[in-house]
């Protein structure tokens, strides 16, 4: 439970999982709003997938209210289905492509930071190492770029590990770098016709949205895994990258308070929030 959330129908829940950061995002909007739920890791109580899946529903978070229910990762819409008001700035589209070129720069190099030892070390209650959260980074944009180009942003995207032919953390920065080239390359063409290029609609997983929010979401996911790397590197494994975050790489950007989810935080890591914030 959180907050001492009551038992029966009209309780609220959120169906998450760990290394989520729409689900950790989620967690945070209804904490800051006092809002009592009852907090259901789907990795460790299979019955809720089952549950969810009862419903036609694949993905997490999902946050419920009753037989009330709503895809979590959109901000603006769990606001809204939650009742409160959230004032947040918004940068424009050219701000965040920018934006999003600069935090995968940063990615590239502290995942090349990242000792070999460690590479294959798995994130707690999660099949993803160290060495596929950075190729995670990547994936993030290159789905968001498939959606852009007339496809379709699917959460399979943000499944995949490393292949073989990344396994090191010279291949997987090496794909950081080339996206972050596609990035500028898309930008540059949506410069022209920026503001109808932010509203026209894009398939995801969680239905259509705007270019503008499903660019947003993209690059606040990016920045928060470029936080997750930037511990590893520096505070984990105690390397020193001469290229990382600065506070104004996240201004503007609705990163969770905390880098890591406060039930499953890695060894070493301080238990909640503001004890975690880095740039």
């Amino acid at each position: 439970m959180s907050g001492g959330a009551p038992a029966g129908v009209d309780a609220w829940r959120v169906y998450w999982q760990p290394g989520c950061t729409s689900c950790l995002r989620a967690r945070e909007l209804l904490r800051a709003h006092g809002i009592a739920f009852e907090s259901i890791n789907v990795r460790e109580r299979p019955e809720a997938l089952a549950a969810l899946a009862a419903r036609g529903l694949r993905t997490v978070p999902v946050v419920a209210h009753g037989e009330r229910f709503v895809l979590a990762q959109d901000l603006d819409e769990l606001a809204a289905f939650i009742g409160v008001r959230v004032d947040r700035e918004r940068l424009p589209l050219d701000v965040l492509a920018r934006r999003l070129e600069r935090l995968l720069e940063i990615a590239a190099a502290l995942v090349r930071a990242l000792p070999p030892e460690r590479w294959q070390e798995r994130l707690p209650q999660r099949d993803r190492s160290w060495l596929d959260l950075g190729f995670h980074v990547a994936k993030i944009v290159q789905a968001f770029l498939a959606a852009a180009r007339g496809g379709e942003l699917r959460y399979e995207d943000y499944e995949e590990r490393a292949p073989a032919d990344a396994q090191s953390a010279g291949a997987v920065g090496d794909r950081i770098d080339r996206t972050r080239e596609a990035v500028a390359a898309w930008a540059a063409g949506a410069a022209a016709a920026a503001a109808a290029e932010s509203a026209r609609e894009l398939r995801t997983y969680f239905g259509r949205r705007s270019a503008w929010t499903v660019l947003e979401r993209s690059v606040w996911h990016v920045a928060q895994h470029v936080r997750q790397l930037q511990h590893l590197a520096i505070e984990v494994a105690g390397t020193s990258p001469a290229t990382r975050l600065a506070p104004g790489d996240l201004a503007g950007l609705p990163v969770p308070e905390a880098v890591w989810d406060r039930e499953i935080a890695p060894p070493g890591t301080a238990a909640h929030g503001d004890a975690q914030r880095i740039y």
